[in-house]
């Protein structure tokens, strides 16, 4: 019932914004080409829509982004069990995690450029180096948090090596990876934008920066609610509908 009168909350809540920024642009506070109203920013939209190159910066961000977040998720996974597993590594690789992890996605570029050159490879590599830290740590965490007795009754019962880290640790440790996953994702998406921002070449990012190239606002604005739009959905349908299962599963919830 909660879920079901949040929704339409939501609505009213959004179609409020939109109806105050109407109104504000109407009344000229602010000149059309330091603030457009919903209107201007509508026709972008509609513009990029109608010559297809709107969906097309959507899909190459969106492509770049599954290739980043798949090799951040797998790396994360491996390097955070190796962590939690195996001591000599956690105080080692660890704190190198953790010093990596508080570099921002940002940072990653220029190195990325003198790596990679302006490819679809040094953006993925960005997107990638984003995301994996915040899925290790979690990881890291979900498998320490698991009872050793939990471990030790799947020793006795057979399991060990690649099996028990397939059949006993990723499962019991699921409910926190699933929330290193939603960071990551959060890190990558970030990450991607930020790339194709520096690097201008194609994506989401590049139309951002095609729009501040020109001067145009109403383009800058139309991506960032673009950006912001496709974050919320890709967070709605993919990552908290995982959690909500996970945790019904686990029965955290």
């Amino acid at each position: 019932m909660l879920a079901k009168n949040f929704i339409p909350h939501r609505i009213i809540f959004y179609v409020g914004i939109v109806v105050v920024w109407q109104i504000i642009s109407m009344a000229g506070v602010w000149p059309d080409n330091i603030f457009p109203s919903p209107y201007e920013v509508t026709e972008d939209l509609v513009y990029g829509a109608s010559d297809g190159s709107l969906f097309y910066g959507i899909a190459t961000s969106m492509w770049r982004l599954s290739i980043g977040l798949t090799i951040a998720i797998t790396g994360g996974v491996v390097l955070g069990i190796f962590m939690a597993r195996v001591e000599a590594i956690n105080q080692t690789v660890g704190s190198l995690v953790l010093g990596l992890q508080s570099i921002p996605s940002i940072a990653w570029v220029p190195l990325a450029i003198l790596w990679f050159g302006l490819t679809d490879g040094g953006i993925i590599f960005v997107t990638a180096i984003g995301a994996i830290f915040a899925v290790t740590i979690n990881t890291y965490t979900g498998v320490k948090n698991i009872d050793p007795h939990f471990i030790e009754a799947a020793r006795n019962m057979g399991a060990k090596g690649s099996q028990l880290i397939t059949a006993v640790l990723i499962p019991a440790a699921f409910p926190y990876m699933i929330s290193g996953f939603k960071q990551g994702w959060a890190f990558a998406w970030r990450g991607v934008i930020g790339a194709e921002l520096l690097f201008s070449f194609l994506g989401l990012g590049f139309l951002l920066n095609a729009g501040r190239s020109l001067n145009d606002v109403s383009q800058v604005i139309a991506i960032m609610l673009v950006i912001m739009a496709t974050g919320l959905v890709i967070d709605s349908v993919v990552f908290k509908r995982l959690e909500n299962k996970v945790m019904s599963r686990w029965g955290l919830r």
